[in-house]
C-alpha cells in the first residue's frame, strides 16, 4: 500500500511528498488533499495511506483514501472493490486520465473525462453505476481546477442519482452532498444563489432533515450574508 506525506503549512501551502501542490483560490487545502489522493488510490486501484500533518491547527493524525473517494483510519476492513476499475472496457482511458489530473494537467484530464463520461452515459445509462462513477471522477476535476460551480452541480445531481438507486443512509450518496456542499461554499455570489436551492433540496431529499441541519444553517446563512451585501 502506498503511502504519502501530506502537509498544510501556517501560510497555506500544501505539499505532498514534499512537492508543493497548487491550489485554486479558496479552496480548502484539506479538501484539496483529499482529492489529490483520492486520484492517486483511483488511478493504483488501490487504497493509499497517508499522514496528514495541518500546522495552521497543529493536528496530525493516519488516513487511509480508498479508490471510490471514502475515508477510513488505518487498520479499518477495506471497502468494497469496484472490479469495474481493472477490467471494463474504459479502464485505461481512466487510469490516463487519472494520471494527467495527478499532473494537474487539468485540460487533458477533464477533456478525457468528459469523452468516457459521454461514452458511458450513451451505452450504460446516465444514472448505471459505472457512469456515476465517471461522474464523481468529472466533478472531483472541477473541484481541484477551481470550476466549483461544475462540481457544485455535479455533486448535487450525484448524491440524488446514488439516492434514487441505493436508498437513505448509504455512504457514496452521504459522501456526495458532503462534496456538493463544501464545492458551494466555494462558489462566487452569483453562482451561490443560483445552485442554492438545488443543493438544499437535495439535502433534504437524502437525509432526513436533522441530519443536514447544520450545513443547510450554514448554507442559508451564507446566502443571507451575500443578499445583505447587495442591499
Amino acid at each position: 500500500m502506498t503511502h504519502h506525506r501530506v502537509r498544510i503549512t501556517g501560510i497555506h501551502q500544501l505539499l505532498i511528498d514534499d512537492e508543493l501542490q497548487e491550489i485554486p483560490e479558496g479552496v480548502d487545502h484539506q479538501q484539496a488533499a483529499h482529492h489529490f489522493l483520492y486520484l492517486a488510490a483511483a488511478g493504483a486501484g488501490a487504497p493509499v495511506l497517508a499522514h496528514v500533518v495541518d500546522e495552521r491547527s497543529g493536528a496530525s493524525f493516519e488516513l487511509k483514501v480508498n479508490p471510490d473517494g471514502s475515508t477510513q483510519p488505518p487498520g479499518a476492513p477495506p471497502s468494497p472493490t469496484t472490479p469495474e476499475h481493472a477490467e471494463d472496457r474504459f479502464a485505461q482511458r481512466i487510469a490516463a486520465a487519472q494520471q494527467a489530473g495527478r499532473a494537474r494537467d487539468f485540460a487533458t484530464a477533464v477533456a478525457a473525462a468528459d469523452d468516457i463520461l459521454r461514452e458511458l452515459t450513451a451505452e450504460d445509462g446516465d444514472t448505471a453505476p459505472t457512469t456515476l462513477k465517471a461522474a464523481q471522477f468529472r466533478a472531483d476535476l472541477a473541484y481541484l481546477s477551481g470550476d466549483s460551480a461544475y462540481a457544485t452541480a455535479s455533486w448535487t445531481w450525484i448524491a440524488l442519482a446514488w439516492f434514487d438507486r441505493l436508498g437513505p443512509g448509504k455512504r457514496l450518496t452521504q459522501q456526495a452532498a458532503s462534496r456538493a456542499a463544501a464545492s458551494w461554499i466555494q462558489l462566487n455570489a452569483t453562482d451561490a444563489a443560483r445552485l442554492a436551492p438545488e443543493l438544499l433540496d437535495m439535502l433534504l431529499e437524502v437525509a432526513a432533515p436533522e441530519r443536514t441541519a447544520t450545513i443547510r444553517g450554514q448554507v442559508q446563512q451564507r446566502l443571507q450574508e451575500l443578499t445583505s451585501r447587495n442591499l
